[in-house]
């Protein structure tokens, strides 16, 4: 059941601005007109709209707690949601690889996730959303794989490539190669044997690409490319319908995204940090210059939360628009125009955060509690 439910008192983010000791209605699950309910004083809190996160893998110390310690898929999901709520994501696509690295990103293990997903995701108050992230070397498997996405309920999926072909060029080893190989539970010779095969069939991969996407794109799946580097990088991929440029790598990318109308997602983690660990370019380089639709948690849950409050704090922009980089703008990009924003008819999606502390207090989604904690239930439940 959803709440009916009047909060009061708290500094509520809405379309136009802060609107210092708002207040704010939700019933039925959405963002109410009229109070509804029983009144909530929240004086001491921003009210916030819930956190989008388009891109985040962090779940999987919940679904792989140690290797071999894979067996219960379902709870695992439901131990990230759980993470996912305490940061204030209220929607959450969760990024699984689809790769030769085996191991968690193995193909098996894909098909598991994907499976767990789908078992729990209805009883859960976090939308979870499955995103599935396909090397695009595994010739093998591009048979049959739509029907695959189909079937797991899949709506997005993003294209990688982590060939080491530099190395592989020049007939050298990568230098975690036998531990990659191990992880994956293969002897390092195999391993770097399919590497090489995998290379020296890579004229291949552009043909069998076009025609996965054109299958993809008839099941109205979403699509997007992973790091890219040139403009020529995001040129060819948009040729394919993959129009979401997730984590491009370079200015160059960038901007080339930004001409086309390509969405950009870029790494909150990279905000925080204050740089990217791979020595790319710069999140708030890119912010700065108007290239970022949307911040993604990445590898790292509490990120979007702290990314954003750091935009504001630095100065580079108001709360409005830094918040939006992780609220509305990638509601816009996933085309979920029901939530996003706080304001009449869209879902009551809200985080409360405690102002002093800029910790999350409360989350709901949908009208429904995921989160709560310390005096802020004291206040709902009074």
């Amino acid at each position: 059941m959803t709440l009916e439910l009047t909060l009061q008192g708290g500094d509520v983010l809405r379309p136009g601005g802060l609107e210092r000791g708002g207040e704010i209605a939700v019933a039925g699950g959405l963002v109410s007109e009229t109070a509804a309910g029983r009144v909530a004083d929240l004086t001491g809190y921003l009210v916030l709209p819930g956190i989008v996160d388009l891109h985040g893998d962090g779940f999987e110390r919940h679904l792989a707690p140690r290797r071999g310690a894979m067996k219960q898929m379902a709870e695992g999901v439901v131990a990230a949601e759980a993470e996912l709520a305490a940061n204030g994501i209220t929607t959450a696509v969760m990024a699984q690889f689809y790769s030769w690295e085996g191991g968690l990103r193995g193909p098996e293990f894909a098909g598991q996730v994907f499976e767990g997903i789908k078992d729990v995701r209805g009883s859960l108050v976090t939308d979870l959303l499955p995103q599935l992230r396909f090397e695009i070397h595994m010739l093998e498997e591009y048979a049959g794989l739509a029907a695959k996405v189909a079937d797991w309920q899949v709506p997005y999926v993003v294209f990688n490539d982590h060939l080491p072909h530099d190395r592989l060029a020049q007939g050298r080893k990568p230098p975690r190669l036998t531990g990659q190989a191990l992880k994956a539970g293969r002897n390092p010779e195999v391993h770097w044997q399919m590497l090489k095969d995998m290379h020296a069939r890579r004229d291949e991969v552009p043909g069998r690409l076009d025609a996965l996407c054109r299958e993809l794109a008839a099941l109205d799946v979403r699509l997007g490319s992973h790091d890219d580097q040139t403009a020529e990088d995001r040129a060819v991929w948009r040729g394919r319908g993959a129009r979401i440029a997730e984590f491009p790598e370079t200015l160059e990318a960038a901007e080339a995204a930004r001409a086309a109308g390509d969405p950009v997602i870029l790494g909150s983690p990279n905000v925080v940090r204050g740089g990217s660990h791979k020595g790319n370019a710069s999140a708030v380089e890119l912010i700065a210059m108007g290239l970022c639709d949307a911040l993604a948690s990445d590898y790292h849950y509490p990120s979007p939360r702290r990314a954003a409050l750091m935009l504001e704090r630095s100065g580079l922009m108001d709360l409005g628009d830094a918040w939006q980089l992780v609220s509305d703008g990638p509601a816009q990009v996933l085309g979920l125009t029901d939530r996003g924003r706080l304001e009449t008819g869209k879902r009551a999606d809200i985080v409360v955060l405690n102002k002093e502390t800029q910790r999350v207090a409360a989350t709901l989604s949908g009208g429904r509690v995921s989160y709560m904690s310390g005096d802020v239930a004291v206040r709902f439940l009074a």
